[in-house]
């Protein structure tokens, strides 16, 4: 059964009360919130000014941050690229449907290997049903724009889409297709400002039309290959020609965040917008480039938390008025709970969903997550709860039996203390063990009645 079937017979079976709630046409009930997720590539937990970077510049980050609900333990869906965008955009782990690495893994012109299937629900498929204009600018890398086997932004829910199917140089950038049209040559200038060029008139317009948008900006900076223009390298000039294009890149990122928020402010609706902003996951080559994980454990492709934890905010004035710092663990994941949850949405998704709501977060009703967040790559998998993680079965670290961290007492994951909490990694291996099943089960079509 393909999604648009399983949307419909969602919303037949809601009851007359919940029908009434999303006849928006009929009622304003329920407060619909323009939606904006922003997020980086490759950039690491340690790669922002409010981080403690000693030399990066990130000041419209930094103001992020000292204004909304700053993340201490966010988590990208995965290690890797693509997992992590289907998280985003569906509520569940991307091991539910087939998406296990990042994709064209073979090459940067394979096809792509991990297409997001077509029965999995989207966040723009269903907003559509509230009245959203919806688009996605920048890169996509969940299944090909072009070819005979597309799975593109618009058969995904996007009414506007200028995207690329994966990396691109964050200078020059080659690749682009805007609504089905592929752009044959090379567009001039940072990459991050020609994303934004795009997304800039797709939320003006929604705005003179009078409709709530969903606006997905997916930067490629600062993935490889990774450039900044003269102006941004030139801030960084007294380092390293690779450091210098590294930081320039995400200046001029950080650049294009504040001119999203001046056009918010600008047109008078930064109080009803959420705005996220996260990375898809940690920064690659630790070892021998510039990318942080500050001090974390791990680098991309990794699920120690250099890998996973990434920078996370919120900023929503009608509902954050305050800015909060909480050390509770949170994920891309959460973006489709929280999101339908607000719209008094819950049956056009999918079960299970991995994430979780964070509404009780967001106005300041809890203290701790109380639901592991799960996470499988390649030949390891990890369960991380509000105190303690598991790791277990690293391929490349040659472990056979598991890890357990304290996180609150140890973030770095210097200290394995597995041995002297049996229990723990017992309780925590049963959920794991059975968490996987759950997946395989949806893999092989539980969720949709096949």
């Amino acid at each position: 059964m393909d999604r648009r079937k399983l949307l419909r017979l969602a919303l037949a079976g809601l009851s007359s009360a919940s029908l009434q709630r999303l006849s928006f046409a009929e009622s304003r009930d329920t407060v619909r919130p323009n939606i904006i997720l922003v997020m980086s590539d490759d950039q690491g937990w340690g790669d922002t000014g409010y981080n403690g970077h000693p030399v990066l510049q990130t000041p419209h980050l930094d103001a992020m941050a000292r204004t909304g609900l700053l993340f201490e333990r966010f988590y990208s869906g995965a290690p890797v690229c693509s997992p992590t965008r289907g998280s985003c955009i569906t509520g569940r782990h991307p091991f539910r449907y087939g998406i296990f690495g990042a994709n064209a893994a073979n090459g940067p012109f394979e096809p792509s290997k991990y297409p997001l299937p077509d029965q999995e629900v989207t966040l723009a498929e269903v907003l559509k049903r509230h009245g959203y204009t919806t688009g996605h600018f920048g890169k996509w890398h969940l299944g090909d724009l072009t070819g005979s086997q597309t799975c593109t932004p618009s058969q995904n829910g996007f009414d506007e889409w200028f995207s690329t199917v994966r990396k691109v140089s964050t200078v020059d950038p080659e690749g682009y297709v805007e609504n089905g049209k592929e752009i044959k040559t090379p567009l001039m200038g940072d990459d991050s400002k020609i994303i934004m060029d795009r997304a800039e008139p797709f939320i003006r317009k929604s705005i003179a039309q009078n409709n709530p948008f969903f606006a997905v900006v997916w930067f490629h900076t600062p993935h490889l290959p990774v450039y900044a223009t003269p102006d941004y390298q030139a801030l960084y000039a007294d380092h390293t020609e690779r450091e210098s294009h590294y930081w320039g890149a995400i200046t001029a990122m950080d650049a294009q965040i504040g001119r999203l928020r001046s056009m918010l402010d600008d047109l008078n609706i930064s109080g009803n917008t959420m705005l996220w902003f996260c990375s898809d996951n940690g920064p690659t080559h630790v070892q021998n480039g510039p990318g942080s994980t500050g001090g974390l454990r791990g680098s991309k492709g990794q699920l120690f938390e250099g890998g996973i934890r990434v920078p996370g905010i919120l900023v929503w004035p009608d509902k954050i008025k305050s800015p909060r710092t909480t050390p509770i663990p949170c994920s891309t994941s959460d973006y489709f709970p929280t999101i339908i949850d607000y719209l008094s949405e819950t049956k056009t998704a999918p079960q299970p969903l991995d994430g979780i709501s964070l509404r009780p977060l967001i106005e300041g009703g809890t203290t701790k997550r109380g639901k592991f967040i799960g996470f499988e790559h390649r030949e390891g998998a990890a369960l991380i709860g509000d105190r303690y993680k598991l790791i277990a079965n690293i391929e490349s670290d040659q472990l056979s039996t598991p890890m357990l961290f304290d996180i609150i007492a140890d973030p770095n994951e210097s200290k394995d203390i597995a041995s002297e909490n049996t229990d723990t990694v017992r309780s925590m291996m049963e959920y794991l063990r059975a968490w996987q099943a759950s997946c395989t089960e949806s893999r092989n079509g539980k969720d949709y009645g096949s």
